[in-house]
Formats: C-alpha cells, structure tokens, sequence
C-alpha cells in the first residue's frame, strides 16, 4: 500500500464592495512562491473548519471576519513527485466559506507562508499567477451571479 498523507484547509473568499478578492501572495521557501492564493490554510488538531478559516484570515491579513456560508468543498491530490519536503503523495481537502469582513486592518504576514496580501480586481488578476483553488472560487462566485443564470 502506498503512504500518503491527506491535509485538510479551511479557506475565506472574500469580496468588497467593489467586487475585489482578498488574495495573499505565497512567499519565498513555498513550492508555489510567488502564486496568489485565498487566506487560509491547514487546520490544527481538532479545529472547526469555520474557526480555522477566520484564524488564518486574521493570520495572513489582519481582518476579522464572520462567516457568512459555505461555498464549497472541493480537493486536489498531489503526487510526491511533486513536493518540495515530504516525499509522500497528499490528498489536499479545501473547504471553502464565504467571509464578511467585520473589522482589523489589511496587513501582510510576518514569519508565516505568505507575505503579501491585497484586494485584487479581475483584470489584476489577469496578470497574477494564481493557485488552482482561486480559479476554483471565482468560478463557483460567476455561477452564483444573477447574469450567468442565462
């Protein structure tokens, strides 16, 4: 039998007013470094993903949110080819929530697996590279809006 290993991460899409997306930047000693992904990140033990979700929203950008619903469940296996330090296969379970920001004030991480976070618009987003489970959510945001309903 093969060894593997499955992670589970709990992940805030928020949007402003402006229909902008709250994206962090993957920093420097990460496999995907220099991608843009969703707050969050793998739960502690015995975390609720909700709690997870809003901890490293707080983590990576410094704002408070409540959870407002679930958006989706989805996941990703990675092949231990493919990882940087556990050379072992990874059955990734994302569990994304939609997040209303309630308070704090936007800052990067310090000492942590991002280090940049930023309100990005969709034509800025264009030119990012980003991580599969941001393309993921923008697509579940586009089929919830009224005028994809057609």
């Amino acid at each position: 039998m093969t060894r593997h290993e499955t992670r589970v991460g709990a992940y805030a899409v928020c949007l402003d007013g402006d229909a902008r997306m709250l994206l962090c930047r993957i920093g420097p000693g990460n496999l995907a470094s220099g991608e843009w992904t969703l707050p969050g990140g793998g739960l502690e033990f015995g975390e609720e993903p909700a709690v997870g979700a809003i901890r490293e929203l707080r983590e990576e950008t410094g704002y408070e949110g409540r959870i407002t619903g679930l958006l989706d469940v989805a996941s990703e296996a990675i092949p231990a080819a493919d990882r940087m330090r556990r050379r072992i296969d990874l059955h990734v379970i994302f569990v994304l929530f939609r997040v209303e920001i309630t308070g704090g004030a936007l800052r990067d991480e310090i000492d942590g697996s991002t280090d940049t976070a930023a309100w990005v618009s969709e034509a800025e987003m264009a030119g990012l590279r980003l991580v599969p489970i941001v393309e993921h959510a923008r697509r579940l945001l586009g089929e919830d809006r009224p005028e994809s309903a057609a």
